[in-house]
C-alpha cells in the first residue's frame, strides 16, 4: 500500500514542481477586471464594424481578438472558473461561438448586434462580480483548492481504477507502467504550457487544439479500455474459463493501452492546470500562500480518493468491481468527448449549433451543442451495446460450465 501511495505523492509533487516554471498570464496589468471587458468591447465594437462593412472574416477575426487576447490570456476565464462557475464560463464561451456563427452565416445586422451586446452584458456582470469581491485568504484558497481537485479529479480516478484493476486481475506488476506513465504525462504537460506560452503564444487557439485532441485520443483509449475490462468480468467470476487469459491479454498488448489511457488522462489536465496556477499567483496580491495551502489541501483529498478507489475495492465482489470500473471509465470517455469537441469548437476548428434546452454540465462534458452530444450518443449507445453483449455471452459460459444446467 505504502508504495502506491508514495506514488500518488509524488505525482502531485512533481505537479507542483512543473506548475509555476515560468511568468504567469495574469491581470496584474490592469487595474480591475471591468478595464478588461471594456477593451473586450472595442475588439467586440470593431468586429461589428468590420461586420458592417461586409468584412465576415476580420469580424471573426476581432472576436478572436477579444476572446483569445482577453478572455483567456488575461485570466478572465480562469477568474470566472475559480470564483464564479464552470457553467457559467461554458456559457460565455458559447456566446463566443454563436456571435461568430451568425456572422458565418451571414445573419442580419441587427442579429448580429444582439448577439453582440448579448455577450457584453455577460461580460461585464461577471467582471462586476469578480471585482466586487473583496480578496480575501479563504477565497484564494478556496479558488486553489477548486482548481486542483476539478483538474486532478478524473485523472486521479482513471490510474487509480486501472491500478485496482490489474491487482484484482492477477497483474500488480504492470500497474508501474500505468503509474510511470501517469510520472511522463506531468512531464509532457508542463513541456506543453512551455510550448503554448513561448512558441504558439496562450492568446492563440493552439491551446484549445491541443487539448481537443488530447481529449479525443483519449476517448478512443478509454472506450478501448472499458470494453476489455467489461469482456472480462464474466470471466474473471469463472476461474476455470479464464485462467490465464487476463495475464497474455497484458503481456500481448493491452499493457500498452492501459498505460496509454493514464497518459492521456494525465496529461489533458496537466498544461491547463499549471496555467490556472500561474494565472491565479499572479492574481493575489497577499495571500500567495494560501494558493499553496489549497494546492496541498486539494493534494492530500486527490491521494484520498486514489486509496478509497484502490483499496476499496478489495471488498467489492470481484464481478461487480470489473463491471463497475468499465462503466466508470465508459461515463469518463463519453465526458471526455463533450469537452474534446468542446475545446475544437472554442478554436474554431468544429462548428457550433445551439441545443436551448440542454444544461451545461461541467463535470460529465456535457455542453449544449449538436456538436458535442451526437458523439456523446453514440458512444453511449455503443458503450449499452458492448455491456448487453458481453453479459449475454458471459451467461452462456456459466451456462457451458455447469454443465449446460440453467
Amino acid at each position: 500500500m505504502r508504495v502506491r501511495i508514495y506514488f500518488v505523492c509524488v505525482l502531485l509533487l512533481l505537479s507542483s514542481l512543473f506548475a509555476f516554471p515560468f511568468e504567469a498570464a495574469t491581470a496584474s496589468k490592469w487595474s480591475s477586471w471591468g478595464e478588461i471587458v471594456e477593451q473586450m468591447d472595442v475588439s467586440l465594437n470593431n468586429a461589428y464594424d468590420a461586420y458592417f462593412k461586409k468584412d465576415v472574416e476580420g469580424a471573426k477575426n476581432w472576436v478572436n481578438d477579444a476572446y483569445f487576447g482577453y478572455y483567456e490570456k488575461e485570466g478572465v476565464e480562469r477568474a470566472v472558473l475559480s470564483y464564479i462557475s464552470g457553467k457559467r464560463a461554458s456559457t460565455v464561451e458559447y456566446q463566443f461561438s454563436i456571435v461568430k456563427k451568425l456572422m458565418t452565416e451571414g445573419a442580419g445586422n441587427r442579429e448580429v448586434r444582439t448577439s453582440l451586446d448579448a455577450l457584453s452584458k455577460m461580460l461585464h456582470e461577471d467582471a462586476d462580480k469578480l471585482d466586487g469581491k473583496e480578496e480575501s485568504p479563504v477565497g484564494v484558497f478556496l479558488a486553489s483548492l477548486v482548481i486542483i481537485l476539478r483538474e486532478g479529479f478524473e485523472a486521479i480516478l482513471v490510474i487509480a481504477a486501472i491500478a485496482a484493476y490489474l491487482i484484482r486481475s492477477g497483474n500488480g506488476r504492470q500497474t508501474r507502467v500505468v503509474y510511470m506513465s501517469g510520472i511522463a504525462a506531468l512531464v509532457a504537460s508542463a513541456l506543453a504550457a512551455v510550448a503554448i506560452q513561448l512558441v504558439f503564444e496562450v492568446s492563440g487557439a493552439n491551446q484549445e487544439i491541443i487539448e481537443g485532441v488530447a481529449m479525443l485520443l483519449a476517448v478512443v483509449v478509454l472506450f478501448f479500455v472499458s470494453n476489455w475490462m467489461v469482456s472480462k468480468a464474466e470471466a474473471e467470476a469463472w476461474k476455470n474459463y479464464i485462467e490465464g487469459k487476463v495475464q497474455t491479454a497484458v503481456e500481448t498488448g493491452s499493457s500498452f493501452a492501459l498505460g496509454a489511457a493514464a497518459f492521456l488522462a494525465v496529461f489533458r489536465e496537466g498544461a491547463e492546470t499549471i496555467l490556472f496556477y500561474q494565472a491565479l499567483l499572479g492574481e493575489t496580491e497577499t495571500y500567495s500562500n494560501m494558493v499553496w495551502g489549497g494546492f496541498g489541501v486539494g493534494c492530500v483529498a486527490l491521494v484520498a480518493i486514489f486509496v478509497l478507489v484502490r483499496y476499496g475495492s478489495l471488498v467489492i465482489p470481484i464481478r461487480a468491481f470489473f463491471l463497475g470500473t468499465s462503466i466508470l471509465m465508459y461515463i469518463m470517455s463519453i465526458a471526455f468527448a463533450g469537452g474534446g469537441v468542446k475545446e475544437l469548437q472554442e478554436a474554431d476548428v468544429i462548428g457550433v449549433t445551439p441545443v436551448n434546452f440542454v444544461e451545461s454540465i461541467d463535470i460529465l462534458g456535457i455542453y449544449p451543442t449538436v456538436e458535442t452530444l451526437l458523439p456523446q450518443a453514440v458512444l453511449l449507445v455503443l458503450a449499452v451495446i458492448s455491456i448487453i453483449y458481453y453479459h449475454s455471452k458471459g451467461k452462456k459460459t456459466r451456462i457451458a460450465a455447469e454443465g449446460g444446467k440453467i
